[in-house]
């Protein structure tokens, strides 16, 4: 079976209270962009020696074999469903890592529906989002993989028809690493004057002065570069400009008309899609 995690943007991020769990309590957009990795998920396995064997390819996958999600979820699974036949894993990597995109927990999302049908396991949507939260605050979302609001830790999602199918969006990553644990440390939670959900309804216009990533003012003001990134996104014509999640990712969004002649170092990554 193969199949292609996509990975998200986030339209607005608020960091709203720090709950006795040590988890925060946010609201944010997550809005599906097409750039995906790869993912071949083959029954039985190759090695023989155990239930699982993993390999990469793309970029290099930080961390061990242990802690990948894509094994986390197979993991997760093979404990309650202690039937489930070995299998292999092959993941070719596209979309960067500590990005603000999701790709992590996009693998794991598709990992997790790919193995109910692999296994014919049945699983209700309900019990795969329990266990895809069990692996990241936004790897719910990946199972329904439409415009969501999104409250909670990131898991309490609901379907909303924000289309941005008539403009462009263009990505635009660094390459640098975004310690999330650090960020969110060094941010004071608060509730904002206006919700979120309502100015995501109003014309897009409108977003720039309205609609805030809490997340930028701690990581530009230790990476001027990514703060630049979204100068450079305005001043090339882009109606709205913001980091994704976490960072270090900065998305613009465009008329679909509009050409975009950037001029960003060779080594960025940098990724244009249509809606």
């Amino acid at each position: 079976m193969i199949l292609f995690p996509n990975c998200k943007i986030n339209l607005g991020l608020h960091i709203l209270r720090k709950r006795s769990d040590g988890y925060h309590d946010i609201e944010t957009f997550f809005y599906p962009f097409t750039l995906t990795d790869a993912l071949e998920i083959i029954p039985g396995n190759k090695e023989g020696d155990s239930s699982i064997h993993l390999t990469t390819s793309g970029i290099s996958v930080q961390g061990t074999i242990e802690s990948n999600l894509c094994i986390k979820a197979y993991n997760l699974l093979k404990k309650d469903y202690p039937q489930f036949p070995p299998i292999s894993i092959h993941l070719h990597k596209v979309i960067p890592s500590g990005a603000g995109l999701g790709g992590g927990s996009a693998d794991a999302a598709f990992t997790i529906k790919a193995l109910n049908e692999i296994g014919q396991l049945n699983l209700s949507k309900e019990k795969m989002a329990a266990y895809a939260l069990q692996l990241g605050s936004d790897c719910p979302f990946f199972l329904i993989n439409k415009p969501c609001s999104a409250t909670g830790q990131g898991e309490k999602l609901e379907e909303n028809p924000v289309n941005l199918s008539d403009y462009n969006i263009m990505i635009v990553n660094p390459g640098i690493h975004i310690d999330t644990g650090k960020a969110f440390s060094n941010i004071t939670p608060a509730i904002p004057s206006t919700s979120l959900k309502e100015i995501i309804n109003q014309p897009i216009a409108s977003w720039k002065n309205q609609l805030t990533n809490d997340f930028e003012k701690v990581v530009f003001a230790e990476n001027k570069e990514i703060a630049d990134i979204k100068t450079a996104l305005y001043n090339l014509g882009a109606i709205y400009a913001s980091m994704s999640g976490s960072g270090s990712t900065v998305y613009g969004i465009f008329e679909k008309d509009k050409i975009i002649a950037h001029s960003f170092p060779a080594h960025y990554f940098i990724k244009r899609s249509v809606g």
